[in-house]
């Protein structure tokens, strides 16, 4: 077994959302998921199939951002994951939707930071054991910076 990292770079504007799933009518059933939950959203997803032609499935009502999520799932290449990018709604809006659609398994990372997933490969195939979601932490928040995340909290509007 050989182990490798696959790094995502999350463009500016846009979040991720790394899973995992299990029948080939994920892509579409993802694309309803996420087009009734946010109709102003915009997103790509790529699914790796994995068995049969175990092709890159795509969808998305976004070109560019299909054509990424496209290039980025066959650059992962672990069976029967997914990746969709996601623009104008944030992964909280559509995350329970997402995860309440019947074929996904699993919610690897949800985030707008920098990615790196760790990858297994057999001769069989390859497996996703895990993902780096961002840096590691600093320290610990101190009262200004409790004040900060409330600020912003209301800002994007999630708090009064």
């Amino acid at each position: 077994m050989e182990t490798k990292i696959v790094k995502i770079d999350v463009p500016e504007g846009c979040n991720i959302i790394l899973g995992q799933a299990h029948f080939i009518k994920t892509v579409e059933d993802l694309y309803e998921s996420i087009a009734e939950t946010v109709p102003t959203a915009k997103f790509g997803v790529g699914f790796c199939e994995s068995s049969g032609p175990s092709l890159v499935r795509r969808t998305g009502n976004d070109e560019e951002l299909v054509e990424i999520a496209s290039k980025t799932a066959l650059e992962i290449g672990a069976g029967h994951s997914f990746i969709i990018y996601l623009k104008n709604a944030y992964p909280i809006n559509v995350l329970n939707k997402i995860k309440s659609v019947s074929e996904v398994c699993n919610i690897y990372c949800a985030t707008a930071n920098p990615v790196e997933v760790v990858i297994a490969e057999t001769e069989q195939g390859r497996g996703i054991l895990g993902v780096i979601d961002g840096s590691k932490s600093k320290g610990i928040e101190s009262d200004e910076d409790i004040k900060q995340r409330r600020a912003l909290l209301r800002k994007i509007g999630y708090k009064l």
